[in-house]
């Protein structure tokens, strides 16, 4: 296993989850990402392997919410959030500042169909469209 696979399979154990397979190939490839996402100009952040522990550590989002692992965000206060609840997981949209999971913001149900929609839709929630209840 490469060391990648490695820090994959570490945050795993930590977390107590399985990673879906596209976010497994995007840590694996990609990395991560930090950047403005044309035509919405919404920025998007994926954060990469080694920051997933202390990232989730710094805001207590497990015990605030059971069975999430935050994965990135919108580079300010919103938190790109598997919901491991369910299977499969949902990616969601959480405040940093949210007490449970009723704030929560659906966004996709794969870290695929997140990329794919997100330079259309960017985040959803944010400004006037409607949440999906």
């Amino acid at each position: 296993m490469s060391s990648n696979d490695d820090q994959i399979a570490q945050a795993e154990r930590r977390f107590g989850v399985r990673f879906p397979e596209d976010y497994r190939h995007f840590l694996a490839t990609e990395g991560s990402m930090a950047r403005f996402i044309p035509p919405a100009d919404d920025f998007l952040m994926i954060n990469a392997i080694a920051e997933l522990i202390e990232v989730n550590e710094a805001g207590d989002f497990q015990e605030r919410f059971p069975g999430s692992v935050v994965v990135g965000g919108d580079g300010s206060r919103e938190m790109l959030t598997y919901d491991f609840r369910q299977e499969p997981p949902l990616l969601v949209l959480l405040d940093v500042s949210a007490q449970d999971w009723s704030s929560a913001i659906h966004q996709a149900t794969s870290l695929s169909a997140l990329l794919e929609q997100f330079p259309e839709t960017g985040w959803k929630g944010d400004d006037s469209e409607p949440s999906p209840s």
